[in-house]
């Protein structure tokens, strides 16, 4: 009689446990969010390449280590940080930002005309990334936009500023932000 009577014990016990784990893991979600989802404050791991309108691939991170960033901390382009959320561990997705949720549009007042004795005469190209400082010290990286006769433009903006940037994005890992 003792037997079945321990049994049923011992599967309270059980079942009591079980629904403790399961109501301690539902108690760590945040917002009712799955914690294999993105959501603001979690750590995630990115696998991701970006692409522009020609198909040309800008960058990637495939076969590398992983992107970590923290979701809703800003630190990735607005447009990335929108398309992630909700995405789950391993996950792909494929979509398009455009510049105003990127790098921003070309800004007309980012460009300045300087005398072209400033810049090396090997490095008077259209292209050329040239780096400089600001009067208060701040690293620039300006790109030559154009030489004329005597001066030479040169373009202040993002070099992805203006663009569309398509992206092939994969959620390798969500995690809870471990400085939280």
């Amino acid at each position: 009689m003792r037997r079945p009577h321990l049994f049923f014990v011992l599967s309270a016990w059980s079942a009591v446990l079980l629904f403790s784990t399961v109501a301690a893991c539902a108690g760590d979600q945040k917002k009712g969010a799955s914690p294999m989802t993105v959501s603001n404050g979690k750590q995630v791991s990115l696998e991701y390449t970006l692409k522009l309108d020609d198909q040309s691939v800008v960058d990637t991170n495939v076969g590398k280590e992983p992107l970590k960033v923290t979701q809703g901390s800003h630190q990735i382009i607005p447009g990335v940080e929108k398309q992630i959320e909700g995405m789950a561990v391993g996950e792909k997705k494929k979509f398009s930002v455009a510049p105003t949720e990127g790098y921003g549009t070309i800004d007309p007042k980012a460009f300045q005309e300087i005398d072209k004795k400033m810049v090396p005469a090997d490095a008077q190209k259209v292209g050329t990334q040239l780096e400089g400082k600001t009067a208060e010290g701040r690293k620039v990286f300006p790109r030559i936009s154009e030489v004329k006769n005597d001066t030479v433009v040169l373009d202040f903006n993002h070099p992805l500023a203006g663009k569309t940037l398509y992206f092939d994005v994969k959620v390798l890992d969500v995690a809870y932000d471990p400085a939280k």
